[in-house]
């Protein structure tokens, strides 16, 4: 038998004998099955960014008792021996015959902008070092990534973009999910997809995320229910109503508030719990995420129980920024009022669109945005230093799409100056890349 054919024959019962997963030929294949490696290695804040950081990760169900590690990081490998273990906490999740350990760890008593290596593992089995920075008490300079829906195909489409993001903001501070991280919410393979396509990224930038409709399931009796996933991969803060732990909470980081709410459920119940947190906002700008937009980008939508609920305090306070999903299309504009075709310039707060995944929808006709794209997968960068703000939006290429930025103004609103150069063209279906073959499939 020729060498040829032997290492065919191998292949091919690989293929057979594991767990590769890549049920449509548009998607990359993955391998979802745990082993004793840690993967899915995962930094969150669920507590103060400045002496505290959370990291949650997978193995299989043979580890038991997992640790984690964290010294100072420093030049020599030698910070290594100085090291300090913590025992994690670990969970088991099941799904059918299929099963894994999730682990998590905070470290805590941190100082306050130092960078600290950490890894993960077993008693034989270790993760990489990787490196982090703790957040500064004093309200310094910091950027940060915001994606709208990555959704589908991720590891062979949604992968250029966070790959390509971090090149372009390398020190970013944190990474901000506006919902639909996955298309099926307790789909582990495509959870596993996710991680691959940030792979070590994952590990060593924070994630902020919220949760999409795509991040919930519905059950035999209508009811729908939160991922299984959601919480063993993520450990967020549980400073939000009781029953919306670790998907309604805020994060303080150097001198911004980020409030994440849950679009999915209990809109009323959540109302007053954001009226308060910003009603006791200690910092000078604030940032808000939530799944559906305020108002939405795209055909055929329209979330008026939300706008009816949140913008009222959206308005009373002048939150900053809006940062939503959910419509597989662009849109940014400035504060509008009861009509979408009326703006009212009052308050000065920007509301945001995005999309970074593949699957594409078609814009609204009645335009309330200043700047829209259609059949664009983007990202956006959103740089703060003292009192102005940067917004650009990337596309998947790196070319700067849409710009402005943003300067507080005391006792008035933001002023907002537009840096759309001149002649850029917006993006549409007619004047975009169309399919080769008209029913070739993206996603």
């Amino acid at each position: 038998m020729s060498k040829c054919l032997n290492l065919l024959i191998k292949f091919v019962l690989v293929l057979v004998t594991s767990n590769l997963i890549a049920s449509k030929y548009y998607r990359a294949m993955v391998n979802p099955e745990p082993s004793e490696i840690p993967s899915r290695i995962a930094l969150n804040w669920s507590d103060d960014p400045t002496t505290s950081i959370s990291v949650t990760w997978r193995t299989s169900t043979n580890i038991e008792n997992a640790y984690a590690e964290i010294a100072i990081a420093d030049d020599s490998a030698n910070f290594i021996t100085w090291r300090t273990q913590v025992i994690a906490k670990t969970e088991k999740w099941n799904q059918g015959k299929y099963s894994a350990h999730f682990h998590s760890v905070t470290f805590s008593k941190l100082k306050p902008d130092t960078l600290y290596a950490y890894r993960v593992g077993s008693e034989k089995v270790w993760s990489a070092w990787y490196q982090y920075r703790t957040a500064s008490k004093n309200s310094g300079s910091f950027s940060f990534i915001y994606f709208g829906d990555a959704q589908n195909n991720l590891l062979s489409l949604w992968s250029r973009v966070i790959r390509g993001s971090i090149l372009d903001a390398p020190q970013s501070a944190f990474l901000l999910h506006a919902g639909d991280l996955v298309n099926n919410a307790n789909n582990d393979s495509e959870w596993e997809e996710w991680f691959q396509a940030g792979s070590w990224i994952h590990a060593q930038v924070p994630i902020i995320a919220t949760p999409g409709n795509h991040e919930y399931t519905t059950n035999n009796n209508g009811t729908e229910s939160l991922s299984t996933l959601w919480k063993p991969h993520f450990t967020l803060p549980k400073n939000g109503p009781q029953g919306l732990e670790e998907t309604v909470y805020f994060i303080d980081y150097q001198g911004a508030r980020i409030i994440s709410l849950n679009s999915n459920q209990d809109l009323a119940k959540q109302a007053n719990w954001l009226d308060n947190v910003l009603t006791n906002n200690p910092n000078d700008w604030s940032f808000l995420t939530f799944h559906h937009p305020i108002y939405s980008a795209s055909r055929d939508r329209d979330n008026n129980k939300l706008r009816e609920l949140w913008k009222p305090i959206i308005d009373k306070h002048q939150v900053d920024l809006v940062l939503t999903g959910h419509d597989h299309s662009y849109g940014r504009g400035h504060n509008i009022g009861n009509g979408v075709n009326v703006r009212d310039e009052k308050y000065g707060t920007v509301y945001v669109v995005s999309v970074s995944g593949p699957k594409q929808y078609k814009l609204r006709k009645d335009r309330w945005m200043t700047r829209a794209a259609e059949n664009t997968q983007l990202y956006q960068i959103i740089s703060v230093e003292k009192d102005r703000l940067n917004y650009k939006a990337m596309t998947a290429t790196g070319h700067i799409y849409d710009e402005f930025d943003l300067i507080k103004r005391k006792g008035q609103p933001n002023e907002l100056v537009d840096k759309i150069l001149d002649g850029e063209p917006e993006r549409n279906w007619t004047n975009t890349i169309d399919k080769k073959q008209k029913d070739a499939k993206t996603y």
